[in-house]
């Protein structure tokens, strides 16, 4: 299959393909994160519709049976995504999931989502394992920005605070976006918009990730919740104007919906998780970090 940057923005709902009645089911098998972002709150609930949530987490061998009931139900997908409700790099989950679909599912586009901490390190994996496009979270290109953001990382087992981590989580982003895309695979690039920390950053961002090697750039707003909860959501006009100054320097997604991380269906048309996933719950149990 072609995983050119132009097949995406016909079959990918995140490229432009959700002009096209292309979907997408995202495998909630990614279970801990290692970074401690001040805007996450990771839950299992049924009710929310927002990145990080799910109604459970999958076992990558359940996935195939999962798949299989999705396409039944919604033979427009065309995607199949892991996009949390952790990162899919901080344990082997996602990988074995996609070594899955490659074999059962070659026709599927397989995407994937991290905040980085592991690309440059695990990039030779990801490649392998036949990604057709790599989401990456990438919110400042300065670390005293990014601290603002983002508490502390665990790399290697080390719990590292505030610049320091900020430092080596950046390094490591963008030197990632790099191997996978001198690797030939689509990378887009999402930063959470939070116009007082990092609304003036977002120019040097767009530059830095182009500078890598990001093809497009998706700049979505700020959910007050956790430790930003009483930070204000950026305006309609502040997201405008963001995504008008990032437009000089790469190309700039507008249509991105907030999935969650067990979203299926055609983006903002179709939207079948209750049937696949059997959502029962309606309460709220938070994740912790790490």
């Amino acid at each position: 299959m072609s995983n050119t940057y132009k097949d995406l923005q016909n079959s990918h709902p995140c490229f432009g393909g959700h002009k096209n009645n292309a979907g997408r089911i995202h495998l909630p098998v990614s279970p801990g994160c290692n970074i401690a972002c001040r805007f996450c709150d990771r839950t299992i609930n049924d009710v929310e519709e927002r990145p990080g949530v799910t109604s459970k987490v999958l076992k990558p061998e359940e996935c195939e049976e999962i798949l299989k009931k999705a396409l039944d139900i919604c033979p427009d997908i065309k995607v199949a995504g892991i996009a949390g409700p952790g990162d899919t790099l901080a344990t082997d989950k996602a990988l074995e999931t996609f070594k899955i679909i490659k074999e059962k599912f070659p026709d599927l586009i397989k995407c994937m989502s991290t905040n980085g901490l592991l690309l440059a390190e695990r990039a030779k994996d990801v490649i392998e394992v036949g990604i057709d496009s790599l989401t990456v979270t990438v919110n400042a290109v300065d670390p005293e920005i990014e601290s603002k953001l983002n508490a502390y990382i665990i790399y290697h087992g080390e719990k590292i605070e505030g610049v320091e981590g900020a430092k080596i989580l950046i390094k490591n982003q963008l030197e990632g976006i790099r191997l996978i895309s001198e690797a030939g695979i689509t990378v887009k690039v999402n930063t959470v918009l939070v116009p007082e920390i990092n609304g003036d950053h977002i120019e040097d961002i767009a530059i830095a990730v182009k500078k890598a090697g990001a093809k497009i750039y998706n700049i979505i707003p700020l959910i007050p919740q956790h430790e930003l909860k009483n930070v204000k959501a950026p305006t309609c006009p502040e997201i405008d104007e963001a995504r008008t100054r990032a437009g000089k320097h790469i190309d700039v997604f507008r249509h991105c919906q907030h999935c969650r991380a067990d979203a299926v269906g055609v983006p903002g048309k179709s939207e079948y998780g209750d049937q696949i996933y059997q959502r029962r719950l309606n309460v709220k149990e938070t994740f912790s970090h790490g």
